[in-house]
């Protein structure tokens, strides 16, 4: 379950594009366009250097899609260019990253405790339909994660998926009964020390016949919640440790029963993931309504954070070798060991907001402009006058993890998020 209060109701837990017919189809395999073949192994990736590569296009799944093609001068496309440069950078498939370490120790548990049954998927690209996205997993139509607030549209249509369930169907169709999806993810989001607009999840899913429950005695939902418990209790003693465990009832519109796992770990209870007994009109629409199945979701920043002890989201971007030195394949909970004791620099705003204000769309102007060098955006003050005008006043923290910041780049940064917050936000700066 992740941390957006936009997705509470979502798994932390989609695909670009084959072109047929002016239409998308998923499954595609998505790579940097000038970046590594797809023949090359995932140890070449992690033995290569880690520099985020400078490209104006992307080869998805046989096609060369431009920049122009994800961010478009249209009223309905909300992707910015920062959203862009993040496609196909797949941290998740780095042998040597945290995020591949993690998940690899995921797909190895799996893997001896179901005898390899899992098909494991990781380079689902992440451009999908509305029908896949939302659709398909049974979100409401005036569920809050489908605003323009909240999700990255490209068109109309088409999305960049923010949950990795956006392939579940798909999936299920082409006859897979056990798997793994692990992939980037995208979300509009606030600006601090453990949210990003990219991240990583993995779901996983599995369908049972009746054979299988009714050799148990027990009823096809009681069966598989039980199944589901046993299976993610094993997963987390296994990243964590004999650690106390509490399942917590929950809700996700896809799933009924639905619970929330926590578990006990450095003096206080930490959410680890959403999971649940799949809802049947789900698998009726993707025909294997005779059966039962389960689904989980978790999010891979949220779990690397705390185990390797890594403070900031921010960091898993980091190309800086004090950061990815530390890190080997196969080694996980390594702790990370600070390197950046650079300053933060402060500077407030304060505006006159009007009715279609909200704070996701500030801190995309703030990240348009600075980059990760926005360390976090905070709502200081806010109050109301007599005319009915609301005023807030934000303080954004710039910091850089890897070099001090000077006073002329700071001062040139805020001056160009106030010129856009008024340009963009249509907000009267105070």
């Amino acid at each position: 379950m992740m941390i957006s209060s936009a997705y509470t109701t979502l798994f932390v837990g989609a695909s670009l594009f084959r072109q047929r017919n002016n239409s998308f189809r998923s499954l595609a395999f998505c790579l940097p366009f000038s970046s590594a073949p797809a023949s090359l192994s995932s140890d070449k990736l992690s033995n290569k250097k880690w520099r985020q590569p400078v490209f104006s296009s992307l080869e998805l799944g046989g096609l060369k899609i431009t920049k122009q093609d994800i961010v478009k001068d249209d009223p309905t496309n909300n992707v910015p260019d920062n959203i862009f440069s993040k496609l196909g950078m797949q941290l998740h498939r780095r042998d040597q990253h945290p995020l591949g370490i993690l998940k690899n120790a995921i797909y190895e548990y799996f893997d001896t405790n179901y005898s390899n049954k899992f098909n494991k998927f990781d380079d689902l690209c992440p451009i999908v339909t509305l029908k896949q996205n939302f659709d398909d997993v049974l979100v409401p139509e005036d569920h809050v994660s489908r605003s323009y607030n909240d999700t990255y549209y490209i068109d109309p249509q088409t999305v960049l998926r923010c949950h990795t369930s956006a392939h579940q169907a798909e999936l299920l169709r082409d006859g897979y009964t056990h798997f793994l999806v692990t992939g980037d993810v995208y979300r509009r989001d606030s600006i601090d020390s453990t949210h990003y607009p990219v991240f990583h999840q993995m779901e996983g899913f599995r369908v049972f016949v009746p054979d299988e429950w009714e050799a148990s005695g027990m009823d096809a939902t009681s069966f598989a919640a039980a199944e589901l418990k046993k299976c993610l209790e094993g997963l987390a003693r296994v990243l964590f440790g004999d650690v106390e465990m509490r399942w917590i009832d929950t809700y996700f519109p896809f799933t009924n029963p639905s619970f929330e796992l926590e578990i006990y770990f450095k003096e206080k209870w930490l959410e680890v993931l959403g999971c649940g007994v799949t809802e049947q009109e789900i698998l009726k629409r993707n025909g294997v309504s005779n059966n039962v199945s389960w689904a989980f979701g978790l999010g891979l920043e949220r779990l690397a954070m705390v185990l390797f002890d890594i403070p900031d989201i921010r960091l898993f971007w980091s190309n800086d070798e004090r950061f990815t030195s530390q890190f080997s394949k196969g080694q996980l909970g390594v702790k990370f060991k600070p390197f950046s004791k650079y300053p933060p620099c402060y500077k407030d705003i304060s505006f006159w907001i009007n009715e279609s204000f909200t704070e996701n769309n500030l801190c995309e102007v703030v990240r348009g402009v600075a980059g990760d060098l926005a360390e976090e955006v905070q709502l200081i003050d806010n109050f109301t006058n007599k005319k009915g005008m609301t005023s807030h006043c934000y303080r954004i923290a710039y910091r850089s993890m890897e070099r001090s910041l000077t006073d002329e780049e700071i001062n040139d940064l805020q001056w160009k998020v106030r010129e856009l917050v008024q340009n963009k936000l249509e907000v009267v700066i105070r």
